[in-house]
């Protein structure tokens, strides 16, 4: 199963939509942020852990809540995001395959170097939307497949009567 490490602030930063909702408050661009890479873990089959810094909230322990494939993380105080995901990436090694979503080109390299595959910010918005609109067609497609047309559900007789009257003969 491909996992993906996504530092949620960078993120929030970088996608136009969540930095709108940022304007307002952090804590909705998150759960925004949240709620679609749920969608996208679920779609995509991938374990998906998205990291928010906490390094600077006095007293923090780390914080992890599993939705599905989808695994909020929360870091301790005095650990960045950054910091969480190099030493996760490490952990794991090259026992599967990683993909890290940040901009910070250093966090990109590093987490290059111990054998994880980089994906900007940028570049995971688009994927994501690219994603977003196939699970919109997929839902649409489903909607129409189940719905049953008045044709489908009446006898012959009772349609040539209401064609009848339709065409005022």
């Amino acid at each position: 199963m491909k996992t993906f490490f996504v530092d949620g602030y960078n993120v929030i930063n970088s996608w136009p939509n969540l930095k709108k909702i940022k304007e307002f408050s952090y804590e909705s661009s998150r759960l925004q942020l949240i709620d679609t890479l749920q969608n996208y873990s679920e779609f995509k089959g991938y374990k998906v852990f998205i990291v928010f810094d906490a390094h600077m909230v006095k007293g923090s322990i780390e914080k992890k809540e599993k939705q599905g494939n989808l695994f909020v993380v929360f870091t301790k105080e005095g650990e960045t995001a950054d910091n969480y995901i190099e030493r996760t990436v490490n952990n794991i090694g090259r026992k599967s395959e990683i993909c890290v979503v940040t901009s910070d080109s250093l966090v990109q390299q590093v987490t290059f170097q111990r054998g994880a595959i980089r994906m900007s910010s940028i570049e995971f918005y688009y994927e994501v939307i690219s994603i977003e609109k196939k699970i919109q067609i997929k839902t649409e497609k489903k909607y129409l497949e189940k719905r049953n047309s008045l044709e489908e559900r009446i006898d012959e007789k009772t349609l040539e009567k209401l064609e009848k009257i339709r065409r005022n003969l």
